[in-house]
């Protein structure tokens, strides 16, 4: 009886003790919790309406697109400009590439300098600077004397390089049409010898190689 007693007691001074925080205390809960369920359903909307503008800007990529495949250029390119001036970072980026790759498609040298202007931006990733640099390399290919690609492709031809296959196939058809076998021989074999460079791509190293134990020839 004793020991209930005092569990009696002790639960009464608990609850004393509740109350008086309660009164002490309780308007200030409710404003929090008010401030909380609005804060919630703040945050909610505000995802709600960033879903919604995503959608939009998605159409509006994938209408740009159409717009290319069924070759109404100029409306793509309208589109896509508009769409590197709206929506989230990774959609202006998305739109930048596309709107360049639409210059080459017009001309080429058009679309070498919309991509040498993505390489050379300092607010985009380096992975994708370095896309960048590859793209406007692979349309010089045909123009550029080997030097100026060497020097902008070749760093991103090493060993751990993320867009390493790409760079030799250009460092290397860059040098074959130069004229310069040795160089090109080089950059097709380290295609051929990497366990990791693709399947297809190999192939046309192969291919490559076969024109360079042939001898000089003419690349038009």
């Amino acid at each position: 009886m004793s020991d209930n007693f005092l569990r009696e007691i002790d639960e009464e001074v608990r609850r004393d003790k509740a109350a008086d925080i309660w009164k002490k205390y309780g308007n200030l809960v409710i404003v929090l919790l008010a401030l909380l369920v609005v804060a919630v359903g703040g945050w909610r909307f505000w995802l709600h309406r960033q879903e919604q503008a995503a959608h939009a800007v998605s159409a509006r990529l994938e209408e740009a697109l159409k717009a290319s495949r069924e070759n109404r250029g100029e409306d793509a390119e309208k589109t896509l400009t508009d769409l590197t001036k709206e929506g989230s970072d990774g959609y202006r980026l998305v739109a930048r590439f596309r709107l360049a790759a639409e210059a080459a498609r017009r001309e080429p040298a058009d679309g070498a300098k919309a991509f040498d202007a993505l390489a050379n931006d300092s607010t985009v990733e380096q992975v994708f600077r370095d896309l960048a640099r590859i793209r406007s390399n692979l349309l010089k290919v045909d123009s550029a004397p080997y030097a100026e690609i060497r020097a902008a492709v070749e760093p991103l031809a090493v060993p751990a390089g993320t867009w390493r296959h790409t760079a030799r196939e250009i460092l290397g058809l860059s040098a074959l049409k130069a004229g310069n076998l040795d160089e090109a021989g080089r950059w097709f074999d380290q295609i051929v010898v990497d366990p990791q460079a693709p399947q297809g791509l190999r192939q046309r190293a192969d291919l490559y190689l076969g024109l360079v134990k042939a001898g000089a020839v003419e690349i038009k």
